[in-house]
């Protein structure tokens, strides 16, 4: 994350033992001033389920970090990137501990629909060996 220069404005975390630690192994990557918010409907979220929490953020909010759960992570990630040079990389496979970033190309995050992102990284665990 450090390398990407990926600074969300937001983490929204579910509560799940194992996301709170992937939290904290990136915790120092945030940045001081990151607010995180522990959300426990995202453990099991659908992928509809996790597109209308991405809806609801507030316009001022610039950039969001989801740290979640398959098959509802890979399910939203899939439809909301209609282009990238990833895509097929992504469509095979999204392991624990992927990071997929997208840039929404939308007028707000409440108009947020499939494809209007570009999925413009994707690393996967392996690669950071």
């Amino acid at each position: 994350m450090r390398r990407r220069k990926i600074r969300p404005a937001l983490v929204l975390c579910s509560t799940s033992v194992r996301t709170r630690q992937t939290l904290e192994a990136i915790r120092p990557s945030l940045g001081k001033s990151c607010p995180v918010e522990l959300l426990p409907q995202l453990y099991a979220a659908s992928e509809q389920e996790l597109l209308e929490q991405l809806q609801a953020l507030s316009g001022s909010i610039s950039s969001v970090m989801v740290i979640g759960h398959n098959p509802g992570l890979h399910h939203l990630a899939l439809p909301l990137a209609s282009r990238g040079a990833d895509l097929r990389r992504l469509e095979e496979k999204f392991p624990t501990g992927a990071l997929a970033t997208l840039v929404v190309h939308s007028e707000s995050w409440a108009a947020l629909n499939p494809g209007d992102a570009e999925l413009i990284d994707y690393v996967v665990p392996r690669q950071l060996r």
